[in-house]
């Protein structure tokens, strides 16, 4: 199997055309961007050992493809890689430069169901309040952005793309800018509302003024430089504060996302609510949810249905 990155230079231009497409059009992610290019390059090179060009390809060499993967990668990775294949030779139909899409005929491996980690109520408030509100701007900073990801649900990437003008205090909602350039408009309660406030009022202003903080534009939370704060700063910052804490476990920042989820279900929130608030575009993802809290329901059930106990 070929190394993990390639410099862009060696790849096809099939493939240095479809990168930029995600860059500049799809607006994919960096992270995103790595990942289908690492693929990408692997599938490449798997085609170049077998003196193969990448276009038009076939059915039967993906599938080689895919099964040369089989033994480092996972059913999750080799997914991603499939994905990731799909979508190039998706694109080059599209831009007339292929004429069918070979892996369209290779299906994905079963992925492994796994339900999302979730924090109790108490513990989400012990870590979301650890940072008190009369320390450092850095700590009005986390606090703010601590509250605003368990009050709203955000991806922590739609959390640092936050602009200040994404947040209206007085109605209490943020604006967001989610996947595929979808946006929607969150509500966040008084105790986010408070927290940013304070943030805008005392320690953004400071922040600002520091050297990196003219690039940062208006950007909503700022690092110590001043720069705009990277999801990577969120999740080394939220190591800190599990730390101190003293939570016996890690805790990545999506999982505040599953936390305000589950909260909301567990009291007695609807389903289509969440799923517009989380902004999925199905509501079987968000019905995973359901799978954390079947104890709830099997007391409601239990206490409601007419044949849940003998007479």
């Amino acid at each position: 199997m070929a190394a993990d990155a390639h410099p862009a230079s060696v790849l096809p231009p099939e493939v240095r055309s479809f990168e930029a497409y995600l860059r500049v059009e799809r607006r994919a992610s960096p992270h995103t961007l790595k990942a289908y290019l690492t693929d990408l390059t692997q599938y490449v090179a798997y085609l170049a050992e077998r003196k193969v060009p990448l276009i038009p390809s076939s059915p039967t060499l993906v599938r080689g493809f895919v099964v040369s993967s089989a033994g480092e990668a996972g059913p999750v990775s080799i997914a991603r890689k499939l994905s990731a294949i799909r979508s190039l030779y998706r694109y080059l139909v599209k831009e007339g430069l292929a004429a069918s899409n070979p892996a369209r005929a290779v299906a994905s491996p079963r992925r492994p169901r796994r339900l999302p980690e979730v924090l109790p109520e108490e513990e989400t408030a012990a870590l979301v309040e650890a940072p008190t509100a009369d320390g450092t701007p850095l700590h009005l900073r986390d606090r703010a952005f601590l509250e605003l990801l368990y009050a709203s649900g955000l991806r922590v990437s739609e959390l640092t793309g936050l602009d200040v003008k994404g947040i209206d205090l007085a109605q209490g909602l943020v604006r967001v800018l989610g996947k595929r350039n979808k946006e929607r408009i969150v509500p966040i309660g008084q105790p986010a509302r408070r927290a940013i406030s304070r943030y805008l009022a005392q320690a953004r202003p400071q922040l600002a003024a520091r050297p990196e903080g003219r690039a940062a534009g208006d950007a909503l939370f700022l690092n110590f430089r001043g720069g705009r704060l990277s999801s990577r700063s969120v999740g080394r910052l939220l190591d800190g504060w599990v730390a101190m804490v003293g939570l016996p476990r890690h805790v990545h920042p999506h999982v505040l996302r599953h936390c305000f989820a589950t909260h909301l279900l567990n009291n007695g929130a609807d389903l289509r609510g969440i799923q517009e608030l989380l902004g999925h575009a199905s509501l079987s993802t968000t019905q995973r949810y359901t799978h954390l809290d079947w104890k709830r329901l099997a007391v409601v059930y239990d206490q409601s249905h007419p044949r849940a106990h003998k007479a």
